[in-house]
């Protein structure tokens, strides 16, 4: 409904007499961007649902925080592995004893959803007050050596810079005090290098995460300027931005490569892109041809409203399922991974 905070979000609503009153979201520590679906109540007292905006491992997948009270939510965590898989993972319930059930697109089912049956062997901790560091290091792609006086950027899952950092003499840098389970990158720039950008998720516990950033040298081009017709998904190695089954909105992973892009455009001021987005072979060739559309026109959106690129910089359409990648064509069997590689979008330079 309108006022939302995403594609989807969880709401509460009062019985009052024969009717309902006003449904109230659940906030923004339950709700993101992405999609909060299938809500469940344990007799625990324990909110499960599943979601595609928090950090996960694919897909949609369980999350669950504890219920305070009717209006206020612990932290929220992943269940994990193995109700979580690389796929979507939705509709959990669980009775007092353990015993429970979920559905899930994963391989190895009967068909698109299947139904799972578990039982839990150990009580699910949700502990709040946790709280973790970041310990980096900065160095050349190629010979490995650390890069001083770099600065550095932490960004929450929204792309904002929340704090920042300089390398030092070993290349290291780090931040304090960050949330446990919850999405953060971190981007490197420094001049006569590339942006570096990297993703990570903290865990459930007190401790560190550690990650390596690495930079090439030369600008976010290379040496030379790519020319006319190159794609910036392949210049860049930039991971390929991939869509949901018959979805059009922005991933979070997707995200991540989007920024990169939008550095870059910046960087080049006169550059302009076309956007060109795809389909896998499912759902006829109309449908296809119009959600292709819809994601090109959501990948524009983005540029334009949170990079601030400006509108007449980028073109776009979609091609539905008429340049697949592979042999997964209309009728032909194939897994749900070789079908994502066509649900895809190109960033070819044209000026």
């Amino acid at each position: 409904m309108p006022g939302g905070k995403g594609m989807s979000d969880l709401y509460k609503v009062a019985i009052e007499g024969d009717g309902f009153g006003t449904p109230v979201s659940l906030g923004d520590g339950i709700n993101t961007e992405g999609r909060e679906t299938f809500p469940f109540i344990s007799p625990n007292n324990k909110i499960y649902y599943a979601s595609d905006g928090h950090v996960g491992l694919g897909g949609l997948d369980v999350f669950v925080a504890d219920m305070i009270d009717d209006s206020n939510f612990g932290e929220v965590y992943n269940v994990g592995r193995p109700i979580n898989s690389e796929f979507d993972d939705f509709t959990f319930i669980v009775n007092k004893l353990g015993k429970g059930y979920f559905a899930s697109n994963r391989e190895g089912g009967v068909g698109d959803d299947d139904i799972y049956a578990f039982k839990s062997i150990k009580p699910l901790t949700t502990k709040s007050g946790c709280s973790q560091d970041f310990a980096g290091i900065v160095k050349d792609d190629r010979s490995e050596d650390p890069i001083a006086d770099a600065k550095v950027y932490l960004l929450n899952a929204e792309g904002q810079v929340i704090d920042e950092a300089v390398s030092e003499f070993d290349g290291s840098f780090s931040f304090k005090d960050l949330t446990c389970s919850t999405q953060y990158s971190v981007r490197s720039q420094k001049k006569d290098y590339s942006t570096a950008e990297k993703a990570f998720a903290t865990g459930k516990k007190n401790g560190t995460v550690e990650r390596t950033l690495f930079m090439k040298q030369g600008n976010d081009l290379g040496p030379t300027a790519a020319p006319i017709g190159s794609d910036l998904v392949k210049v860049l190695g930039l991971n390929i931005i991939y869509f949901d089954l018959d979805k059009d909105y922005i991933r979070p992973d997707a995200q991540i490569e989007l920024r990169k892009v939008i550095a870059v455009m910046k960087l080049y001021p006169t550059m302009k892109i076309d956007v060109r987005s795809h389909t896998d072979s499912r759902a006829n060739d109309n449908y296809n041809m119009d959600l292709s559309n819809r994601r090109a026109q959501s990948t524009i959106d983005y540029i334009v409203n949170v990079g601030g690129i400006s509108k007449d910089r980028i073109t776009g359409r979609g091609y539905g399922e008429t340049q697949l990648v592979n042999r997964c064509s209309n009728g032909v069997n194939c897994s749900e991974t070789e079908h994502q590689l066509n649900r895809r979008s190109e960033f070819i330079i044209v000026e």
